[in-house]
């Protein structure tokens, strides 16, 4: 089957038409007159669906939606609420192949990929069934007799996710699962760039919510980014948004929040990076390095974008990197052959070749790929040959985040030098090692070593799970996803002092005579 064949089926499979509505408040808002978008498949660059944007008088319907949803919803005992988020879990599932291959055929990642963003929602919705059941608090030993103290965790109220088009699934589930075991009602707005991959999800959200009759926890809206961005960051009735995308747009989002008092969780730019030390494995790391960066075409927020390797394996190591560059097949990411696949747009390609050609303008060397891909029978596609630089690690562009497959090499001589040229970035989200010298581990591990939120050894800067809190520090903006003890930045704690004696005693020995 073609590729417009393919997208068809998958269209009907997902309830999915030529025209979808991108409103959903406990109902589809109508599609008749309404502006919209359109979603150009990057394979081919053709029109695979448009979808409505929300309007002005939408978003105030969806607020009020989720706002009256959230008296209901915060009121489901949390288990009750876990085995809901279960029963979403369940239906991805029965829906993986179909959802995989769109969000393949609409961000252009590979089969693999594409169900392996489904495969995450779901083991994400398995986490949170488990979290629903473990929200604890604590029981605090008072100094006041007859009194005890203790901490529990409450639901915030209205949390806004907007997500880019990279991840276009599963960010939201990280985000949106945790916060409705929470308690939380959650209201997405995805990337223009990525727009029926949410609608079809909220579909199989839908089905779920009918069937079992229950509160809506989850709101979608379509809208233009910097728009609909600033009405959810500066609305007062939205206490948390959780932003994923660049740092200057994070940045604004920030401000707004911080502003009237709000919170924010901020998975902004990486700047990721590699140390590959005389002591590794290097069948293994030139695996790792090159997953890292070629997987999604470069375009994850942890893919390795920065090699830094001893100068004493340098020449070997280029060379079995160099041989899988040029084995990694370049194409249609619809065929299960394909390593490579397109990048999101033209726009994206034109950043590609600036930053190689500024690169090239300060010294650095070109030493494989850095042009357009031509693909037969996709034209319209946008592809590249992924590049491998060697550059200073001075150069401006090196500190710079270029969403796209350039991979920046560097020499260096001892492990401190390698950790310094590691650290020299803005960025902080995730690292690597490569070595099989414990100490080499232990350094690049301890407070001397990397400063990113993730840290790996013997393995790639991408391809983080689930149960592991995810984000990164400095400029990355500091927010966590996901696994671990993310949820309570969902929820808000209270201390509670109960006295179940006859008397008030009061605490740091302060008397009250009367």
């Amino acid at each position: 089957m073609d590729i417009q064949g393919q997208k068809d089926e998958v269209l009907r499979s997902l309830g999915l038409g030529q025209l979808n509505s991108g409103t959903y408040y406990g109902m589809w808002a109508e599609t008749h007159g309404r502006e919209s978008i359109t979603s150009n498949s990057p394979i081919d660059g053709r029109e695979t669906a448009e979808i409505t944007l929300t309007s002005d008088e939408d978003y105030e319907r969806v607020i009020a939606a989720a706002e009256e949803s959230f008296t209901k919803w915060k009121s489901i005992p949390a288990p009750r609420r876990g085995s809901i988020v279960r029963e979403i879990g369940e239906e991805l599932r029965k829906n993986k192949a179909n959802l995989g291959r769109l969000l393949s055929i609409e961000a252009g990642k590979t089969i693999t990929e594409g169900e392996g963003e489904i495969q995450e929602m779901i083991d994400v919705a398995d986490f949170a069934v488990g979290l629903s059941r473990q929200l604890y608090g604590l029981d605090i030993a008072s100094e006041r007799l007859n009194h005890r103290m203790m901490e529990q965790y409450m639901p915030l109220g209205t949390v806004a996710v907007i997500s880019s088009f990279n991840f276009p699934a599963s960010v939201w589930s990280w985000n949106a699962f945790i916060a409705a075991v929470c308690g939380d009602v959650v209201i997405w707005k995805p990337s223009s760039k990525a727009p029926l991959t949410a609608a079809a999800i909220m579909r199989v959200v839908e089905r779920i919510n009918k069937r079992l009759k229950v509160p809506e926890a989850f709101f979608l809206m379509v809208g233009d980014g910097k728009k609909t961005g600033n009405k959810i960051s500066n609305d007062t009735r939205i206490p948390l948004v959780s932003f994923t995308g660049s740092v200057p747009i994070g940045k604004k989002i920030s401000e707004n929040v911080a502003k009237r008092l709000g919170r924010s969780i901020l998975e902004l730019g990486g700047n990721n990076a590699a140390v590959v030390t005389e002591k590794s494995d290097l069948k293994l790391a030139a695996k790792g390095v090159s997953f890292g960066a070629l997987a999604t075409a470069g375009q994850r927020c942890t893919s390795t974008r920065r090699l830094i390797l001893h100068e004493k394996v340098y020449d070997q190591f280029m060379e079995k990197l160099k041989d899988i560059f040029q084995r990694a097949k370049i194409g249609n990411p619809l065929d299960s052959s394909t390593v490579v696949g397109p990048l999101i747009d033209q726009e994206a390609v034109a950043e590609f070749k600036a930053a190689i050609a500024d690169a090239r303008k300060h010294g650095g060397k070109v030493l494989f790929g850095g042009k357009d891909a031509e693909i037969k029978d996709l034209q319209g596609g946008h592809y590249v040959v992924p590049a491998i630089v060697e550059a200073n690690p001075e150069m401006e562009i090196v500190k710079k985040e270029t969403f796209a497959p350039i991979l920046y090499v560097f020499k260096y001589r001892n492990l401190e030098d390698a950790i310094r040229i590691h650290n020299s970035v803005p960025q902080g989200l995730s690292s690597a090692i490569f070595t099989q010298d414990l100490r080499e581990v232990e350094e690049f591990i301890s407070a001397r070593g990397s400063d990113c939120g993730i840290v790996n050894v013997n393995t790639a800067t991408a391809g983080a799970e689930i149960g592991g809190a995810f984000g990164g520090e400095k400029e990355t903006g500091g927010g966590r996803e996901s696994g671990s003890d993310s949820w309570k930045g969902y929820m808000k704690r209270q201390t509670i002092t109960i006295n179940y004696g006859s008397d008030i005693p009061l605490s740091q020995d302060v008397s009250f005579p009367v």
